[in-house]
């Protein structure tokens, strides 16, 4: 018989996971989500977010766990913090997203590569050889694999950008670099101690 993927089976869900969550700082306050759309409503990204704040919270309550990690939601979140500053059951809804990330990235299940994560491992990366952010080696790196034509119709805007000094040719030093690698490795390494306690 072929399954209706409209259809949940109690077998697919998994009733620990709102308990687990739950059971995080970020989401202390969970239990306390009244479903009143606020999150949703503040959101400047909702339109594109396949499920809002409120509808993830819902299928973890629901015990979702599949669909929730896999949901590419918590990575489209601009972590601008204003559903969290409204929210008012106090949900650190922000926190949340970044904790469902933690766990879909150590779950293997993460929304692997869709724009939102490769935007984010060549940022990281940036980030991590040169201690700040380069746009120009960003958009390079990301948008010349991923949408190559793309960055073609924005080549006027970039030479704009970079006459006004708006977009550097180079990207600008850091002090104390050794320093800084030192910090991001160490970083690295507690990240993977804490995955590995959980």
């Amino acid at each position: 018989m072929e399954k209706n993927e409209t259809i949940l089976f109690e077998g697919d869900l998994d009733p620990a996971f709102f308990d687990e969550m739950a059971a995080l700082p970020e989401g202390a306050q969970l239990r306390s989500c009244i479903q009143c759309g606020t999150c949703g409503g503040t959101c400047p990204v909702s339109p594109m977010l396949p499920h809002t704040p409120r509808r993830l919270f819902a299928m973890i309550r629901a015990g979702m766990k599949d669909a929730v990690l896999s949901s590419p939601t918590p990575w489209v979140c601009s972590s601008c913090y204003e559903c969290t500053v409204k929210c008012p059951a106090g949900i650190k809804i922000t926190e949340l997203m970044y904790a469902l990330k933690r766990r879909a990235i150590r779950e293997g299940v993460a929304c692997k590569d869709s724009d939102a994560d490769r935007f984010l491992r060549q940022f990281t990366d940036i980030v991590a050889r040169n201690g700040r952010s380069h746009e120009l080696a960003l958009l390079m790196r990301y948008m010349m694999f991923r949408h190559p034509w793309q960055m073609l119709k924005q080549t006027g805007l970039g030479l704009r950008m970079m006459g006004k000094g708006r977009m550097p040719l180079f990207a600008h030093k850091i002090q104390d670099k050794d320093g800084y690698s030192r910090m991001v490795e160490k970083a690295i390494e507690l990240g993977n101690q804490e995955g590995a306690a959980q």
